[in-house]
C-alpha cells in the first residue's frame, strides 16, 4: 500500500533535490515525481513554490536552539544563534537561497525570531535596533551560506564534465590578478592583494559577527524610544 503524502515528506524530498541538483532545479513537478504522484496532488498540502519555502525555512529553523537571554553573555548568545544558522543551511545545502527571497512565518521561523529578539533586548538593545538587526543578521547567514552552496554547486557541474574547480584556486588566481595591476591605477588592490584574498570562511564569517556586533551596540546606544538615531 502506498505511504500517505504527507508536508513532511515532501518538504524533505524537496530539502534532497536543493542538496543533490541546486535550489533552482527544485520545482512542484520534480518533487512529484520524485514521490511518484503527480503535481495536482501536492496542491492538497503545499499552496505554491512560496508556501514550500516558508516549510523549508521552518525545517532549517527548527534546527536551531534557542538560549535562555543572560545580559551577561548577549554577544555570544546572539553570535552563537547565527552560528547555529549557518550550520543548518550547511546540513542542507541550497536551503539558503529559500531564505532571500521570503519573510519567515513558520513556527520554526517566529521562534528563532522570538528568541533572538528576547536576546538581544535583554542585553540592552534598543527594540527598534534588535529588529532590524534580527533582519540583518538573518540576511547575513543566509548571504554566506547561499555562496557556499553555489560553489559547491559549480564544483558539481565541473566535476561532471571531467574539470576539478576548487575555490582555493580561484582565490589565488584573484590573488595573482590583483598582485599585478598596475599601483598607478589601482594602488590599494595591487598593494593589499594578499589581505583582499586572505582568510578561511570561518574566519571571514567570525570577523562579520564581529562588525555587526560593534556595530549594533554602537547604533543601538544612538537610538531613542522610537528608533530614531541621535546624531
Amino acid at each position: 500500500m502506498k505511504e500517505r503524502l504527507s508536508r513532511d515528506q515532501v518538504v524533505t524530498v524537496a530539502l534532497q533535490q536543493m542538496a543533490e541538483q541546486g535550489y533552482n532545479a527544485v520545482s512542484m513537478r520534480s518533487i512529484a515525481r520524485a514521490l511518484d504522484t503527480g503535481p495536482a496532488s501536492l496542491y492538497a498540502h503545499i499552496a505554491n513554490k512560496d508556501d514550500l519555502d516558508q516549510l523549508v525555512i521552518d525545517r532549517i529553523a527548527s534546527l536551531v536552539p534557542i538560549p535562555t537571554p543572560d545580559p551577561r553573555r548577549w554577544q555570544e548568545q546572539t553570535r552563537q544563534i547565527m552560528r547555529d544558522t549557518l550550520e543548518a543551511y550547511r546540513a542542507h545545502p541550497g536551503s539558503a537561497l529559500a531564505a532571500l527571497a521570503t519573510i519567515p512565518r513558520g513556527e520554526g521561523g517566529l521562534r528563532v525570531a522570538e528568541g533572538m529578539m528576547a536576546v538581544l533586548v535583554a542585553g540592552g538593545i534598543t527594540p527598534q535596533a534588535a529588529s532590524w538587526f534580527c533582519d540583518l543578521g538573518a540576511l547575513y547567514v543566509s548571504a554566506i551560506a547561499a555562496e557556499e552552496a553555489v560553489w559547491m554547486e559549480r564544483a558539481k557541474v565541473a566535476a561532471a564534465s571531467g574539470q576539478d574547480l576548487r575555490e582555493e584556486e580561484v582565490v589565488d588566481q584573484v590573488r595573482e590578478l590583483f598582485g599585478s595591476l598596475p599601483a598607478s591605477t589601482y594602488p590599494m588592490l595591487s598593494a593589499y592583494a594578499a589581505e583582499m584574498t586572505g582568510g578561511e570562511g570561518a574566519e571571514r564569517f567570525e570577523f562579520g559577527l564581529d562588525v555587526l556586533m560593534a556595530g549594533l551596540e554602537a547604533v543601538s546606544a544612538r537610538m531613542d524610544g522610537s528608533g530614531v538615531a541621535l546624531g
